[in-house]
């Protein structure tokens, strides 16, 4: 094996060799491998363990591992996109191969795009021709395991979730120093899930792989899935908007949506099989999917109690490292978006002591702000709102006299806004809630009431 070379173009298949999970260390091992080269072994570690499970729910967190063996292979798969896929590790069904389809597909999506592939018709997934046995109900009680990110959304979740009287525990995956700070903050019960990727996929791709955007949400939605199980939790809530539906118009390409795995159809689909082929009572959800990012905006502003916490900024995790200090690099889609978000709802000083400056004030801002405006630009390949949701932001706050004044703000209402319809400026029919979701029905009588408030 050590004489194995990773050379893309010459790789014939890609294969999901097995997965194990040892409940007395709540480490579980996802193995893969290109052709006849090395395995590639990731582990994912649940603490909690030893974790005793009786015959029903142990045969439930193996339908689960299996899952995620399944959906984390993406990760490696990418590296060279060969279009046999084998899977020896378990027999799966129609539904199954065609929910792995569209998952890979899709979430590969911007990925295929910046490579210049064509995944459509490439992935197949070979499944047996007998359908899955239903899955049963486990008895799982009644707790909410939430995904905290660092960011303002899924804050939101959670304080609309304590305001319900939701048990819950709040969950994040890796070694952030600034999530946990966060999630430390809530002062709820927190679990800090592992996750070691493969070791050769950084070799390969040194070695010229394939790399690119992965629709991580599905990754981590499977990883919690499978925690859920393990401790006995009823709920696995996300904190997905509406916004998170829409992708990135590419002339001459379509939508590309660097975010699919936070949308609706990934999280319908998804949800749907884990109740009809994992656990019949375990549901699945994202709490702030009737919402839009303004919605969500204006549900953070209503408490200061992460301002000196929170940050949504992806270069304060990549590059930046993890400095309290650094938690806004003020230049990337997420700082500008989120600005911009909260400016109608939040005061002047209050927002620009929480980002340090005024990035509305600086004219080297512009095009990342046009951007977001879908002007001359598309959507940027983020987690950002939809474009009318920026219009509506930034016309908003041409009216607005601590805002009118600053440069981008002067300059869209002199520039922009006379090429614009007015009624599809408005900020109330964008903070209108949505009747699309999978928030359980006496659940979500009561967050709306918080909504509203």
């Amino acid at each position: 094996m050590s004489e194995w070379e990773f050379r893309r173009d010459q790789i014939r298949a890609f294969r999901f060799v097995r997965c194990t999970f040892d409940a007395a260390s709540g480490v579980a091992q996802l193995v893969y491998a290109f052709d006849d080269g090395p395995e590639l072994v990731e582990t994912v570690t649940v603490p909690g363990a030893p974790f005793r499970l009786d015959a029903v729910r142990a045969e439930a967190v193996e339908r689960a591992l299996r899952l995620l063996h399944l959906i984390a292979g993406v990760s490696y798969y990418k590296a060279a996109v060969p279009e046999e896929i084998r899977i020896e590790s378990c027999d799966i069904d129609a539904d199954t191969a065609a929910l792995l389809e569209t998952v890979y597909v899709n979430g590969l999506g911007e990925f295929a795009y910046r490579n210049g592939l064509d995944l459509h018709g490439r992935i197949r997934f070979p499944h047996a021709p007998s359908p899955a046995r239903a899955a049963p109900a486990l008895g799982l009680r009644g707790h909410a395991l939430v995904a905290i990110g660092g960011g303002k959304d899924s804050l939101v979740t959670i304080e609309a979730l304590r305001a319900a009287g939701v048990p819950q525990t709040v969950v994040w995956i890796g070694g952030s120093q600034l999530i946990r700070a966060c999630a430390e903050r809530t002062g709820l019960a927190t679990l800090n899930i592992g996750r070691q990727l493969a070791p050769q996929l950084f070799d390969y791709n040194r070695q010229g792989a394939w790399n690119g955007h992965i629709p991580v949400t599905a990754v981590n939605s499977a990883i919690l899935v499978l925690a859920a199980l393990l401790h006995g939790f009823d709920q696995v809530v996300f904190s997905n908007e509406r916004s998170a539906s829409y992708g990135s118009l590419i002339p001459g390409t379509g939508e590309v949506n660097h975010q699919w795995s936070k949308g609706w159809a990934f999280e319908r689909a998804f949800g749907e099989h884990v109740q009809a082929r994992v656990a019949a009572d375990l549901r699945y959800y994202s709490l702030l999917r009737p919402l839009s990012e303004l919605a969500v905006a204006r549900q953070f502003a209503k408490t200061d109690r992460y301002d000196a916490h929170f940050s949504s900024c992806n270069r304060n995790f990549h590059i930046l490292g993890e400095r309290p200090a650094s938690r806004w690099c003020g230049v990337c889609p997420k700082c500008h978006f989120v600005f911009l978000a909260l400016a109608p709802f939040m005061s002047k000083p209050r927002l620009t002591g929480i980002f340090g400056r005024n990035l509305l004030d600086d004219p080297a801002q512009t095009a990342g702000y046009d951007a977001l405006l879908e002007y001359r630009d598309h959507k940027p390949f983020e987690c950002v709102g939809e474009g009318r949701e920026s219009r509506a932001a930034m016309a908003a706050l041409t009216v607005r006299p601590e805002w009118r004044e600053d440069a981008l703000v002067e300059r869209f209402a002199r520039e922009i806004l006379p090429q614009l319809d007015a009624d599809e400026l408005r900020l109330e029919p964008l903070l209108a809630l949505d009747g699309e979701h999978r928030v359980p029905a006496a659940l979500w009588e009561r967050v709306r009431a918080h909504f509203a408030a």
